[in-house]
């Protein structure tokens, strides 16, 4: 796993003067490994996961939301696939954010995301998530039309008040019990450009393929300009953005990894205690079942 130190250079909190210009999509702090080591490496990191989701389960009383934003191909689904591969199903929530159907625009913007909130003791992934409205929407503002929102509350404040409501919103689930874990993966244009022509190239992965990516490629500037802005204004000690280079899979993967781990080992998670009436009757239901035993093996 990737030690803390590392970890730490990624995490963005509330006033750090954040640019994203400095940081670098290609940054993999100095690891020059095989991708037989990467793997391994992330193997070690999906059993320590997958032992803490059992604790988490287990306890009963925190929740993990891991949010995962970036330009098209930056490799969300990919975290989620080799992230979570080792995650017992049963505490794992995913939810994907597509455009808004219309029982969702007939809600505020935050609804839809509010009740696919993860339950206690699971770890629940957003692809995508409510930051949509303050990136994607901005960048084509047509998209707040549809929101029928009172014409007079459509201000040029209104950017500021989203930020401020999503900053309301995540301090209310940390108070609450629900850890925010906000990844941007920070992708590079150029190796988009090769992601997006390895899909046309390989009839496997066309159907990755949306000719949509190739029009958002002429807003590349524009939506990064929304992303450091959004970033910078909801970047809060209980909800941090991590900054997740992005141009090598493998390690945006252990980044993602190690941060989940990291966090959920900090809330030190414990497996029910027995008190002594259920120690005995623990006891009771253990010799009765020793008993059936010795009578299989005659």
């Amino acid at each position: 796993m990737l030690p803390s130190e590392i970890i730490e250079r990624f995490r963005i909190r509330k006033g750090s003067g954040f640019k994203l210009a400095d940081f670098d999509p290609g940054d993999t702090c100095g690891l020059d490994i095989n991708k037989k080591d990467a793997k391994e490496l992330l193997e070690a990191g999906v059993k320590r996961l997958s032992k803490l989701q059992e604790r988490l389960y287990a306890d009963g009383r925190w929740t993990m939301l891991a949010i995962l934003q970036g330009i098209d191909t930056s490799g969300k689904d990919g975290v989620i696939k080799h992230v979570l591969s080792g995650v017992n199903p049963q505490g794992c929530e995913v939810h994907s954010f597509k455009a808004p159907s219309t029982l969702e625009l007939a809600h505020d913007f935050l609804w839809r995301s509010t009740i696919a909130l993860p339950a206690r003791g699971r770890i629940g992934i957003f692809n995508r998530s409510y930051y949509e409205e303050t990136v994607v929407v901005r960048v084509h503002p047509e998209l707040l039309e549809k929101q029928n929102l009172p014409r007079r509350l459509v201000t040029d404040e209104i950017w500021n008040q989203r930020y401020e409501d999503i900053n309301n919103f995540e301090l209310h689930l940390a108070r609450n019990g629900t850890v925010p874990l906000k990844f941007f993966l920070n992708i590079s244009k150029d190796e988009q450009l090769k992601r997006l022509l390895a899909r046309v190239d390989d009839p496997d992965k066309r159907w990755k393929f949306n000719l949509y990516d190739v029009e958002e490629r002429k807003l590349w500037e524009q939506f990064l300009e929304v992303y450091e802005g959004t970033i910078r204004h909801t970047a809060t000690q209980h909800a941090p953005w991590y900054i997740v280079p992005a141009d090598h899979k493998w390690f945006s993967r252990l980044v993602v990894a190690a941060v989940l781990v990291e966090r959920m080992e900090a809330l030190d998670l414990q497996f029910p205690k027995f008190d002594e009436a259920s120690i005995a009757a623990l006891e009771k239901a253990q010799a009765v079942l020793r008993e059936e035993a010795k009578k299989i093996k005659r």
